[in-house]
């Protein structure tokens, strides 16, 4: 169920969880100028992906992460039709052998657009951050497991998947930034712990996407 669609926002938008500043010009050139990785292995830099179209780019912990996992499986929600409409791309952004973009989409069912960094550069240029911080007045929309249950399926997956790794440094933190076309950056959040994700709503809603219903329950509609 679609929310309505709101205007894009062209600045920096303050929330209580903690945003980032906007990246220095320099930083955004030196970031633009990395390679991220596609699923197939392909190197492009890190500027194709926004530099002729406007992109929500989403940076993850690591593809083990149960949070990151069910943020994930929630974007693979937004209908692609809804991007179109907007001209925005949806990208995700994993620190990862790129070997394991296939299988972290197939579990999720996304299917929008993956890279990853593994020497975690873009991620280290934009400043986010390494390690947990305040998790107290933290909770993520989108995260459904609780600490306990999330862990031992994170563990169970990196034990019974077919190498044995964190699929990313397990200590890494992740982000959120809308910015193209050009090098025009319209937001940046940068992640305090591995709840703190932006909610997804509020970043369809920045760039000017409609919104999604994340609910299981069904909506009644007045006519």
């Amino acid at each position: 169920m679609a929310g309505p669609p709101a205007p894009p926002v062209t600045q920096q938008v303050g929330r209580e969880r903690g945003c980032g500043r906007r990246p220095e010009q320099e930083q955004l050139r030196e970031a633009a100028r990395c390679p991220v990785l596609d699923a197939d292995g392909r190197s492009v830099p890190f500027q194709a992906l926004y530099a002729e179209q406007k992109a929500i780019v989403l940076f993850v912990r690591n593809f083990l992460c149960y949070t990151c996992k069910e943020y994930v499986e929630d974007l693979a929600k937004v209908p692609k039709a809804f991007l179109q409409e907007s001209n925005v791309r949806l990208i995700v952004i994993g620190q990862s052998s790129y070997h394991h973009i296939k299988p972290f989409c197939s579990l999720t069912g996304y299917t929008h657009e993956m890279y990853v960094d593994p020497q975690r550069e873009i991620y280290k240029i934009l400043g986010m951050k390494r390690g947990e911080g305040n998790k107290a007045s933290v909770r993520s929309p989108h995260v459904k497991s609780n600490t306990l249950l999330g862990s031992i399926r994170s563990i169970w997956r990196a034990m019974t998947g077919p190498a044995f790794d964190f699929q990313g440094d397990p200590a890494q933190q992740g982000g959120a930034l809308i910015l193209g076309p050009g090098n025009e950056v319209h937001f940046l959040h940068l992640d305090k712990n591995r709840l703190d994700h932006v909610p997804i709503n509020t970043v369809l809603q920045l760039a000017g996407v409609k919104t999604v219903n994340f609910s299981n329950k069904p909506q009644i509609i007045d006519i």
